[in-house]
């Protein structure tokens, strides 16, 4: 069987997601005869435009249907499927994100095959690496050639796939009968002005240490000076400081930004698990035996509350 991929379009509000771009860099590493993105939606020119120019790309399949309007994992995985089966793909990828998440398992469920998680490293086209046990472990899986391979990429593993390419857009029909059980109500989201907290590369996070919601204005604060994401810990989620859109670790969000910072985490397995892939960790914490601290390249014992107020005047 021959490597031909085809990529899920990760998108929202007619612009294409970075994960996509970072899951067709992981599907390059898999000796590929060819990579193909598809794009699911209502009319997906503008994101299909984008796939087109990231390098690798051979082709973007654009299935314009009303039903993808707001895109839901039940409606799009019958349609993956045909896709899939159409082109007689080897490989199914999708970004390891929310919507990846929401949306793989059930095509490898239509599809009877069992799938590969959190892609992190690439051995062969069916031998990858992913984190285990919170990601103090890696395991090496070895997937069955004799059948399509349904897996999900670890993006924080994968720089973004660069643009400057101008692969061919083909309109796409498919024959597939989508359910009528799921419907959409209607959407609730925090509306921001920050950078987006899974591919920003500079994020600030805090924690049950910061104390309340309201104490959470000294993170947005410092956050908006130096113009980067901001995250919390599962503890201060729970805590309902933040919502949980913001939770960075092995339940939220992985990320690899070029800075993190983080202040009043102690530094929870979980947590630790979703930044492990940072460049440069700061960790500020008053407990010296914060676990945070043998993970951190920078770490500052001190009050949160006063330490903020120096930084900020550093930066003036």
């Amino acid at each position: 069987m021959s490597n031909k991929i085809l990529i899920i379009a990760d998108h929202l509000d007619g612009s294409l997601n970075e994960s996509t771009a970072r899951a067709v860099a992981c599907a390059q590493q898999m000796s590929p005869t060819g990579i193909d993105v598809l794009v699911l939606a209502e009319d997906g020119a503008s994101v299909a435009a984008e796939a087109a120019q990231i390098e690798g790309v051979s082709r973007v399949l654009q299935a314009d249907n009303a039903a993808n309007a707001h895109p839901m994992a039940a409606l799009l995985t019958p349609q993956i499927v045909a896709a899939a089966q159409q082109g007689e793909y080897s490989h199914v990828l999708g970004p390891n994100t929310t919507f990846g998440k929401d949306l793989m398992p059930r095509v490898a469920a239509k599809l009877g095959v069992a799938m590969v998680t959190d892609i992190m490293s690439v051995h062969s086209a069916h031998e990858f690496d992913r984190p285990i046990y919170a990601g103090n472990a890696v395991i090496t899986v070895a997937a069955p050639t004799d059948q399509v391979l349904v897996a999900s990429v670890r993006c924080a593993s994968y720089p973004a796939a660069p643009g400057g390419n101008s692969a061919e857009i083909e309109t796409l029909s498919l024959d597939a009968e989508l359910p009528g059980h799921t419907r959409f109500v209607n959407l609730e989201q925090a509306s921001s002005d920050r950078p987006d907290l899974q591919t920003a590369p500079k994020v600030i996070s805090g924690g049950r240490g910061v104390g309340s919601e309201e104490n959470f204005k000294v993170i947005y604060d410092l956050a908006d000076k130096i113009g980067a994401a901001v995250g919390a810990s599962r503890a201060a989620v729970d805590a309902g400081y933040v919502p949980n859109d913001m939770q960075v670790g092995q339940t939220g969000k992985i990320i690899s930004p070029e800075l993190y910072m983080c202040f009043g985490i102690s530094g929870a397995i979980q947590h630790l698990a979703g930044i492990k892939d940072a460049q440069t960790i700061v960790a500020i914490n008053k407990d010296e035996e914060a676990p945070i601290f043998e993970v951190a390249d920078i770490g500052l014992v001190g009050d949160l509350f006063k330490i903020i107020p120096e930084l900020e005047e550093k930066i003036g």
